[in-house]
């Protein structure tokens, strides 16, 4: 706490002056309070918490269950969405024997370019019931694009889609229209 203290000279008589009075402020109470508000604020503060997709992944199927058959999708109900790098988007409704680089077809992420895509697949779909899109991000492609995709498959209210790796025929293709010749090159000093 704050105390006086108090100097007393011992004198004759003569002049009455005034006692000075020298203040000492103790800052131990202080610090002490500082460091319980510290404390305080620290447990009672709620840190930001990341935000995290959910993906709503199959179930792992038990041991004991046949596994159950492939998947076919028919190319009249399905559309291939290859995500490259430098935030490019092709696209195709291909087989392996007749996909070439003028129908491996590149857009853009706007509305009038996948979203318009999507919507003109789904409605020449042969079955709109089981229309699937099927995303194959290539090793370029960055996660701002999957998750661009993602948001696109619900604004299309695409509820049937697939990730997938990109197959060896389309990453050929991919690589011929992108211009990569298959190496890298070699490290400049």
């Amino acid at each position: 706490m704050a105390e006086v203290q108090v100097q007393e000279k011992g004198g004759k008589g003569g002049k009455v002056r005034s006692k000075k009075q020298n203040t000492r402020v103790d800052m131990t109470p202080m610090v002490d309070l500082g460091f319980l508000l510290i404390t305080f604020f620290m447990f009672t503060t709620t840190f930001s918490k990341p935000n995290v997709m959910d993906l709503g992944l199959p179930a792992k199927p038990k041991e004991d269950q046949p596994k159950p058959p492939p998947t076919e999708i028919k190319l009249s109900n399905s559309i291939s969405l290859l995500l490259g790098k430098d935030n490019k988007i092709f696209w195709h409704q291909q087989d392996p024997t007749s996909l070439t680089d003028q129908n491996l077809n590149e857009t853009t992420y706007d509305r009038e370019g996948i979203r318009k895509i999507i919507e003109k697949a789904k409605a020449g779909a042969v079955d709109k019931t089981k229309f699937t899109v099927i995303i194959k991000p290539t090793d370029d492609a960055v996660y701002k694009n999957f998750v661009d995709i993602l948001d696109e498959m619900a604004i299309t209210k695409s509820e049937q889609y697939g990730v997938t790796d990109v197959k060896p025929w389309e990453k050929a293709i991919y690589d011929r229209k992108v211009g990569n010749n298959g190496a890298t090159a070699p490290a400049t000093k």
